[in-house]
Parts: structure tokens; C-alpha cells; sequence
């Protein structure tokens, strides 16, 4: 809860700092996924679940002014489908990053169907978060934040 609190008074202070009135529309998805972080000392170097949920914030200035959307930024509909759809890709899988494991294990566990995710990067909640971010601004929105949440109260920011 602290670090929700915190999300929010940074919220806040961009808020009281910007220089134009400002709409900041939210939403959320949850994947499950395993994944494990190689050459990391600790229990997190073996391979363990989370229950990962993206918050994306975008940001616009307007709303629109005529058609089915009137005085929308977007539908949230389509912002959380757009969301959603890279959840759904990475639901239930092993996330790894590209190069962790050895070629024969990785086609071991391809052969047996195991739902593999190979990730650029640590799969990490600060990387998801950066991660995210990108996915959605190249989905085509003014991305004001995303935040991953890899338990109910630890969670990654990431912002520009």
C-alpha cells in the first residue's frame, strides 16, 4: 500500500507541474507466468511463478470533440484490449531471457510444448515495466506511466 501511495503523490506533483490541464486515463491486466533470474544469488535464481499485473496510464490533453467517442480520449475497450493482448501472449508461459538457456533444453522444452516467452533483457518487474510502456506508446498512445506489480506489493515503475 505504501507504494501506492507513493504512485499517487508522484501523479500528483506532475500534475500541479504541468503546464496544460491534463486527462490520464488508467487500466490493468494480470498474466501468470514462471521465470527465473540467471546468475542472480538468491532463491529467485531458480525458476518460481508470479501473478504479474500491468497498470498503463496514458495521458492527452483533448478529448474528442465529434463522432462515437465524444468526450473520450479512448475507448476503454480498445485500451485495454491493446493491453491485454500482450498479457495474453505471455499468460502462462516461461518467460527467459534470450540466451539464458542452453540450445538443447530450450528445444527439449519446445518438443514437449512448453509455452516459451524468450525476453530481451532479465524478465524483472523493472523491466516489464520499461518494457510495457514501449509496447503500448507503439500501439499508438501518449503513455504517461506503466507500473508491473510481480506480487500485490511490490511493483515497478517506469515513466518518461
Amino acid at each position: 500500500m505504501e507504494f501506492l501511495t507513493w504512485s499517487f503523490y508522484l501523479a500528483r506533483f506532475l500534475y500541479l507541474k504541468r503546464e496544460k490541464d491534463m486527462y490520464i486515463l488508467k487500466t490493468k491486466a494480470a498474466f501468470d507466468s514462471a521465470h527465473f533470474l540467471k546468475g542472480y544469488e538468491g532463491k529467485c535464481a531458480n525458476i518460481h511463478g508470479h501473478r504479474w499485473t500491468i497498470v498503463v496510464k496514458i495521458k492527452s490533453e483533448t478529448v474528442e470533440k465529434e463522432g462515437p467517442f465524444r468526450g473520450m480520449v479512448v475507448d476503454f475497450g480498445k485500451l485495454k484490449a491493446d493491453l491485454k493482448e500482450e498479457a495474453d501472449r505471455m499468460d502462462h508461459s516461461l518467460i527467459v531471457e534470450k540466451g539464458t538457456l542452453s540450445e538443447k533444453l530450450f528445444e527439449t522444452l519446445k518438443e514437449e510444448n512448453f509455452k516459451i516467452v524468450e525476453f530481451e533483457g532479465r524478465p524483472t518487474a523493472e523491466n516489464f515495466s520499461r518494457y510495457f510502456y514501449y509496447y503500448m506508446k507503439n500501439k499508438g498512445y501518449d503513455v504517461f506511466e506503466t507500473e508491473v506489480y510481480e506480487t500485490p506489493d511490490n511493483a515497478a515503475i517506469y515513466c518518461e
